[in-house]
């Protein structure tokens, strides 16, 4: 009887979840939001509350953010990555300068303590990887010019969560200095130890996995990422950030390969992992804190985009590529759930938990709005801004022409050759 309510249930999910993608794709918008509002409708508190597929959408939603992180990684090669890396670092402290104090600076004015001010920086600062991913592939974004400073700043931010995860941890726990730096010290050991192997036999670890069969080269890299991304979590490292480096270990016919089984995989997990989120969210602790949340997530949208601005722009990036760039950088996600989730188990601020629930959800749904129509939106108001030369053929004579958006976006045209990157 259970597993028959578990197929009724998780069948009624997928279906449900098609037929909105479908939906969405008549409009050419993406899913996202309307898969995280099916799962508010169907979790706790919600209208149909699901019991008997609850575990398995967990799992699910788990290997839903690996395989995005997966499959953007096999859209780059090891020396891209560290070529971006040493380009992009200031775009980093950037980053955290701009998004992780007004989250420590609300915690602060609400009264919250300094610890509360820690963890909600942490929320604020970082972005969500696994929605960034998707809106980029549904959005045909993977090959633009920005997409590489887009994915630094969401490498670097993720591999700041092996330093921030082990400090909050510790902060959250009051252990000693001695015990929490060498819980510091491990998972940067194993980060710089990943990223090492990945860059420097990157070779070879595709010549393991490459096989002629689809099958094998299926079970092969699928089971190696997971087994890295397992091994990266239980040492406090992201599993997002192992599956991430798995991917931009394999190259050449090994990651056209594996990007094309796994593509499937991926949307099907991918919207089981938006789903689960909306499913723990209980509704009933949204309108208390809607407000201040409301005003946190406008303020850090806005940093957010002067952010993706500002490393587009120090890239070389044209203006609009840099509208693009900051408004996909919006959304929060899963490292901000995660982040809250340790508050709230140590019972820092009762509050902060269904805040931050409301602040993701919030910057969740607006993501993919700001990565679609920012760049429009700054390119209408640049126009309505620009005054309009005066008529008659004196004024024409004594009035330079404009240039054209290919002449102002004179840094390089805003999409890529598909050509030679792997």
């Amino acid at each position: 009887m259970h597993s028959a309510v578990f197929l009724i249930e998780f069948g009624a999910i997928i279906l449900g979840l098609g037929l909105l993608g479908r939906l969405a794709g008549r409009f050419s918008f993406s899913p996202i939001p309307l898969y995280l509002l099916a799962g508010l409708a169907f979790g706790k508190g919600g209208l149909l509350p699901l019991g008997a597929s609850e575990e398995f959408v967990a799992i699910g939603a788990e290997i839903g953010v690996i395989l995005l992180l997966l499959m953007l990684g096999l859209e780059y090669t090891a020396s891209d990555l560290v070529s971006n890396l040493k380009t992009q670092y200031p775009a980093g402290l950037v980053d955290f300068a701009l998004n992780a104090v007004p989250g420590a600076v609300a915690a602060l004015l609400l009264g919250w303590g300094p610890v509360a001010a820690v963890v909600l920086a942490g929320v604020t600062w970082i972005s969500s990887s696994g929605v960034i991913a998707k809106v980029l592939g549904d959005l045909g974004r993977l090959g633009n010019r920005e997409t590489p400073v887009i994915l630094s700043i969401l490498v670097l931010e993720d591999l700041a969560m092996a330093v921030y995860l082990p400090i909050i941890t510790a902060l959250l726990a009051g252990v000693g200095l001695a015990a929490g730096s060498a819980t510091l010290a491990v998972a940067l050991g194993v980060a710089g130890a990943v990223l090492f192997v990945a860059v420097r036999y990157g070779r070879l670890i595709s010549r393991f996995v490459s096989s002629d069969d689809p099958e094998k080269l299926l079970l092969v890299v699928l089971g190696l990422t997971l087994l890295v991304a397992g091994v990266a979590q239980q040492l406090q490292v992201s599993a997002a950030v192992g599956a991430f480096l798995v991917g931009i270990a394999l190259s050449g016919e090994v990651a056209e390969g594996a990007h094309a089984l796994l593509s499937p995989l991926r949307d099907l997990f991918a919207a089981v992992f938006f789903v689960f989120f909306g499913l723990h969210t209980d509704p009933a602790s949204i309108p208390p804190v809607i407000l201040p949340a409301f005003a946190l997530a406008v303020v850090t949208a806005l940093t957010k985009v002067a952010t993706g601005y500002w490393a587009a722009r120090r890239a070389g990036i044209g203006v609009k590529g840099r509208w693009r760039a900051g408004g996909t950088l919006v959304a929060r996600g899963e490292f901000s759930i995660v982040i809250a989730g340790l508050a709230v188990t140590a019972g820092v601020q009762p509050q902060l938990g269904p805040f931050a629930t409301a602040y993701v959800l919030i910057l969740v749904v607006m993501g993919p709005l700001t990565a679609r129509f920012t760049e429009p939106v700054a390119a209408a108001l640049t126009r309505l801004r620009t005054p309009k030369p005066a008529a008659g053929p004196a004024a024409s004579a004594h009035v330079r022409p404009r240039p054209s958006d290919g002449a102002e976006d004179a840094g390089g045209t805003d999409v890529m050759e598909d050509s030679g990157r792997r």
